[in-house]
C-alpha cells in the first residue's frame, strides 16, 4: 500500500510521531540533566540511545519489524518513568499515540488497497 511518494499511511503516521517524539526525548533528557534528576551520564547517554532507537524505528517502518520495534521503544521510553516521573505520562501518550496510528494507518491502507485506489508494495 502506497501513499505520497510512495508510502503507506502506516509509514506516513508512524514517522510524525517519531518526528514530535524524537524531539521530546531530546528536550526531557535536557530537563533531566537540568533539574539534576539523573546523573549526565544517564541523561544525555539514555536519552541519545533512545533518539537513536526512535531513527532506528522510523528507518525501518517500510517493513513490519518497524512497527514492533517502534513499539518495543515506546514501552521502553514509559518505563524511564521509574527515573523521571513525568516519563510516564509523556511515554504513556506517546504510546497511546502510536498505538491509534498503526491501528488507524493499516485500515487506511487496507481500505485502500481493498478500493483498488492504490497498489500492493
Amino acid at each position: 500500500m502506497e501513499g505520497v511518494r510512495g508510502r503507506s499511511i502506516t509509514q506516513m503516521l508512524g514517522a510524525v510521531v517519531v518526528t514530535f517524539e524524537l524531539l521530546v526525548i531530546f528536550l526531557g533528557s535536557l530537563v533531566a540533566f537540568g533539574l539534576k534528576a539523573v546523573p549526565p551520564a544517564t541523561a544525555f547517554i539514555g536519552g541519545g540511545a533512545i533518539c537513536l532507537a526512535l531513527i532506528v524505528s522510523a528507518v525501518l517502518l517500510p517493513r513490519r519489524v518497524g512497527v514492533v520495534v517502534g513499539t518495543v521503544v515506546h514501552v521502553a521510553i514509559v518505563v524511564t518513568g521509574v527515573l523521571l516521573p513525568a516519563m510516564y505520562v509523556v511515554g504513556g501518550l506517546f504510546l497511546a499515540l502510536w498505538v491509534y496510528c498503526m491501528y488507524t494507518g493499516t485500515t487506511i491502507d487496507r481500505g485502500r488497497l481493498a478500493a483498488g485506489t492504490e497498489s500492493a508494495p
